[in-house]
């Protein structure tokens, strides 16, 4: 229970965002801002407001219970993920509720930290783990910092026990006696320690690319690097048309990621929506970056690797090119680095991320796995962010009787498909489904996952998996020899 001084939530109606790009759904939603306490731990202290919007159900008699969607990053922006939900069928049969995560585009504050993203922007031009790298990193983190601590930003408050505890005093303060729950990647593990906290009013909770509070550290994501590549790899040794064009691709891939570590390639790409040509490093760090970042599609991925082979990197510069033109501003660098920092990196040596990317890929060059994937120069970028560990209390696993439903994309390099049985192990009324072939994010990308978590929705208890059966990934790109 809140104590009598601390400062209730409530929901304040209001103008739905206006984002770069239009998105329709919000043209029949109801928008406005959710008040919560920054710090819940320091009672009659300055309030936050958080951007929501309530999308219509397009049935004419909708279902009574609500989706609430939980998006991923941390940091990434919400309101960019409606058009994908619309389609997925996520408000077909129900109203769709969605809330940014505490320091969201839209969110007052916003914790965006442009000069972050103008060095993700030079980065492509950088050796993935130069000296010059590091320098220009962490000095974009020293001035974001800087400048959010001098508007008086409480950056300790920005963890996944605060925004867990946003969305049940959402849930409250509209008046919604029960909903679904609906979380990806990151949003998976906000759902889990909301079910954990604050299980009132849950009816059933789909997990989708699911991250276990008690699982996510540092090392961790060179384990699901190796499983994602691994299947990868095995789908094309199990299709007879790639296994004879590309015969040892496992191989090819290790001697180009030795060869690139050894010789950086330095060239001039086009990002792939278009813009004039950047300057543009491939080292092993940026292709093992870009193979976990599914930067290149799969169907392309062991033509890519052949062609590279053969003096032809053209698909993976253009892959790395395309972060030049990432949109200033839009992601809470922010909200990532202070989970990060609290939540993942605690109790974790830099010896123990390059321990666990030798047993994920021995032979390959300790300065390629000496940077753990997507999170490079971590430790010393949290020594800067500077906030307090909360991984004993964070790092718990969520038992639950709730009915649950989990999906997992085989391909899924950022958080690989077993995860999904960590967290499965202590919710008894789980179901489990893998996709062959699917990358992070899986209901986006499947038909057949749309269909299971409608029917899902529909009985939490009993949702019809049959279309799973006969999945197989995409056809790989034959290439001429």
């Amino acid at each position: 229970m809140p104590s009598p001084t601390a400062t209730p939530s409530r929901f304040v109606p209001g103008p739905c965002p206006k984002t770069p790009e239009l998105i329709a759904a919000l043209s029949t939603a109801r928008c406005g801002f959710l008040e919560v306490p920054e710090n819940r731990a320091r009672p009659g202290g300055r309030t936050i407001r958080l951007a929501v919007a309530v999308l219509p159900a397009a049935s004419a008699k909708p279902a009574e219970d609500p989706v609430v969607f939980m998006s991923g990053g941390p940091g990434g922006e919400t309101f960019d993920d409606i058009p994908f939900l619309v389609d997925s069928g996520l408000n077909r049969d129900r109203e769709l509720i969605i809330m940014a995560q505490r320091g969201n585009l839209y969110d007052r504050p916003n914790l965006a930290c442009p000069e972050m993203d103008r060095f993700n922007a030079q980065y492509v031009g950088l050796g993935y783990d130069s000296p010059q790298a590091k320098r220009l990193l962490l000095d974009s983190v020293k001035k974001c910092r800087s400048r959010l601590a001098a508007d008086g930003v409480d950056l300790s408050a920005y963890n996944t026990t605060e925004n867990a505890a946003d969305f049940a005093d959402l849930r409250t303060a509209l008046g919604i006696s029960q909903w679904n729950v609906y979380g990806h990647s990151y949003g998976t593990n906000v759902a889990l320690t909301y079910l954990r906290k604050h299980p009132q009013g849950i009816r059933a909770v789909a997990l989708d690319s699911s991250t276990a509070p008690q699982s996510v550290t540092l090392p961790w994501g060179w384990r699901s690097a190796r499983e994602a590549i691994d299947n990868i790899l095995e789908a094309c040794a199990a299709e007879p048309r790639c296994k004879s064009r590309y015969p040892d691709l496992r191989h090819t891939l290790t001697e180009q990621v030795r060869r690139l570590e050894a010789q950086p390639l330095t060239l001039n790409a086009r990002p792939p929506r278009g813009g004039d040509p950047v300057k543009v490093v491939l080292d092993g760090g940026a292709l093992l970056n870009l193979l976990v970042a599914n930067a290149v599609p799969f169907p392309d991925l062991p033509a890519a690797i052949e062609e590279l082979a053969q003096g032809r990197p053209e698909r993976f510069a253009r892959a790395r090119a395309a972060d030049s033109a990432a949109v200033v501003g839009m992601t809470a660098h922010g909200l990532t680095e202070s989970v990060a920092c609290s939540e993942w990196v605690p109790g974790y040596s830099e010896a123990d991320v390059l321990n666990a990317g030798r047993r994920a890929f021995p032979g390959w060059p300790d300065t390629v796995l000496a940077q753990a994937p997507q999170l490079p120069f971590q430790h010393e970028v949290c020594r800067i962010w500077d906030v307090p560990d909360r991984a004993a209390s964070h790092r718990v696993a969520t038992a639950s009787a709730v009915p649950a439903l989990l999906f997992a994309g085989t391909f899924d390099a950022r958080v690989g498909a077993s995860w999904s049985r960590e967290v499965a192990r202590t919710l008894s009324r789980s179901t489990s489904v893998r996709v062959p072939g699917i990358g992070h994010w899986v209901v986006p990308q499947s038909p057949c996952a749309q269909r299971v978590l409608a029917s899902f929705l529909a009985r939490p208890t009993a949702p019809d998996t049959g279309c799973v059966a006969g999945l197989t990934p995409k056809p790989f790109t034959i290439i001429p020899k």
